[in-house]
């Protein structure tokens, strides 16, 4: 006869070789899991000069940093409409795929970023961020 330390045992070694099996892993805590940051930029001025301008801002100031898996900066698609769902009232987007939260963290104190919101606050309508943390398999 098992005590009820052997029984359990049993049945958390039985848990174990089946999520093995089925291929489980551990779950990952929001802190671990990569954060999307997007950012969506409305300009005083929506000329396509400024659009351009401000993208290689995004491009000089906000690439290259700590923890980041994916970068990149583009200008609205103004040819590509998808009635009733679209929404047409921004001018660049701003992609950032870090490693975790801490990362993006980082990157919102880091000096060039807060360099990038200095030189350009000015040009800021409306600024909207969209943070989401990834689930990856």
């Amino acid at each position: 006869m098992r005590t009820p330390w052997q029984r359990l045992g049993l049945v958390a070694t039985i848990a174990l070789a089946a999520g093995w099996m089925l291929g489980a892993r551990p779950l990952m805590t929001n802190a671990d899991k990569p954060l999307a940051h997007m950012v969506f930029f409305t300009l005083k001025d929506r000329s396509p000069e400024s659009r351009a301008a401000f993208a290689a801002d995004c491009q000089k100031y906000l690439s290259g940093h700590d923890g980041t898996l994916y970068f990149s900066v583009g200008t609205i698609a103004e040819d590509v409409v998808e009635p009733t769902v679209s929404v047409r009232d921004f001018d660049v987007s701003l992609h950032l795929v870090v490693k975790n939260k801490e990362a993006r963290d980082n990157y919102l104190v880091n000096p060039r970023h807060t360099a990038f919101v200095e030189a350009n606050r000015e040009n800021f309508a409306q600024v909207r961020v969209f943070d989401t943390y990834l689930d990856t398999k």
